[in-house]
């Protein structure tokens, strides 16, 4: 079997996956949390065997072990998910991966595609930090680490901004100082790139067409929202820029602003940089206009008749539609629209709202399909529908998993 094991390292965590390339199948995942706190605990589920098509489907049910110890470090960590693997399985000497892949946040200007990770890499990803000081420096602890656990096997690194590095300059260019700009790398870079390619491939081949022949809107609605214009393949629009918190209205984060607000707290409510920053990157968004941070709680005030959380849903909706209109501008008419992640597979109420205006240019969505609930890509336009609207579970680890099989084999 061709076995790749996929990391997402954060700070104090990291996420694991053990997928079955050969049939796409997740063998085994993990959490390994609080490293760095006096206990830490490390969570590992061993899933299921895969049923190949047309074969009894496996009785056989998932299975979670989790186990609290001391993790003062990424290192520690890995000795962690080692023994789960070891006392819980799969076998890793049995199921050995034929390489590893990370995931990288940010990738500058520099990687434009999945990267074989050496020492070199090492060093630009590290002063690529100047630009995710929150990310990056988690990500590499992680490459460091997973690199003394599997020494003789590639790592390859696929990074979050690369799927957009087909920007055209007047995209990603920002309309400031150019030598500024220039000598502090401030452009558009974006973000979820890994999902937005996976979504924009995942869609082409449920419609049995090429991505070549499609122009696409992609919707990634989660916590983090970034909604990405795809034309023949290409990412030529998308509304995360110099960092993850320009754009749509988030969970916790203001999205697009006028940069003179700022201004204005800083002189007149005498917020520092670092109380900025805070505001907008955790006491915006969604929780700043209610208080709650998830779309679910703010759909039940929505329901109770709170105006608080029924001006949230406005405003996130007023923002949907406006880029919606705009990449439709930029690409010159739309064929496919899609929806992913948390709120974007699970609120239907979002998608129907966001798409409510948009039938000058053909979108039409079924509300019995919309509101209908399923595990794979589905339809929620209608027949008549110009514009196809799907619902398409986005799988980040498994187009992790994709590109560093194919890195290793090329």
């Amino acid at each position: 079997m061709s076995i790749v094991l996929v990391v997402n390292s954060g700070s104090s965590s990291f996420k694991y996956q053990l997928l079955d390339m050969d049939h796409e199948h997740v063998l085994a995942t993990g959490l390994v949390e609080r490293i760095g706190q006096p206990v830490g605990v490390c969570r590992h589920t061993v899933h299921g065997p895969y049923a190949a098509p047309g074969t009894a489907i496996p009785t056989v049910l998932d299975a979670t072990s989790e186990r609290e110890l001391p993790i003062p470090d990424h290192f520690a960590g890995f000795a962690a998910m080692l023994d789960a693997f070891a006392r819980s399985g799969p076998s890793l000497a049995e199921n050995p991966p034929v390489a590893v892949g990370h995931r990288v946040v940010h990738g500058g200007a520099r990687f434009f595609e999945p990267t074989l990770i050496t020492p070199l890499v090492e060093i630009n990803i590290e002063d690529l930090a100047v630009l995710a000081p929150l990310h990056n420096p988690a990500n590499l602890a992680g490459i460091v680490a997973a690199r003394r656990a599997f020494g003789d096997i590639p790592h390859v690194a696929v990074f979050d901004t690369a799927f957009h590095q087909t920007l055209s300059a007047p995209a990603y260019t920002y309309a400031i100082d150019a030598e500024l700009a220039a000598h502090h790398r401030i452009r558009r870079y974006g973000f979820h790139g890994t999902s937005h390619k996976f979504v924009s491939q995942a869609a082409a081949a449920f419609l049995d067409r090429p991505t070549t022949q499609l122009k696409q809107i992609i919707f990634h609605l989660g916590n983090g929202a970034s909604v990405t214009a795809v034309d023949g393949g290409r990412s030529v629009e998308t509304s995360m820029g110099f960092t993850p918190l320009e754009g749509l209205v988030m969970g916790t984060r203001s999205g697009d602003i006028d940069p003179a607000v700022l201004f204005q707290l800083a002189r007149r409510a005498a917020l520092d940089v670092e109380q900025l920053d805070d505001l907008l990157n955790k006491r915006s968004g969604l929780k700043g206009l209610t208080g709650f941070s998830d779309m679910r709680d703010v759909l039940a005030g929505r329901a109770r008749g709170e105006a608080a959380a029924s001006l949230a849903f406005d405003v996130y909706v007023h923002r949907l539609r406006a880029y919606a209109g705009a990449y439709i501008a930029q690409l010159g008419g739309v064929d496919v629209i899609s929806f992913t992640a948390g709120v974007g597979e699970n609120a239907a109420e979002v998608r129907a709202a966001a798409m409510a205006t948009l039938g000058f240019a053909g979108v039409e969505i079924d509300p019995q399909r919309n509101a209908a609930r399923g595990r794979g890509i589905r339809v929620i336009s209608t027949d008549a529908s110009e514009v196809t609207v799907l619902v398409v579970p986005t799988n980040e680890e498994l187009e992790i998993a994709r590109q560093t099989l194919a890195v290793t084999q090329a």
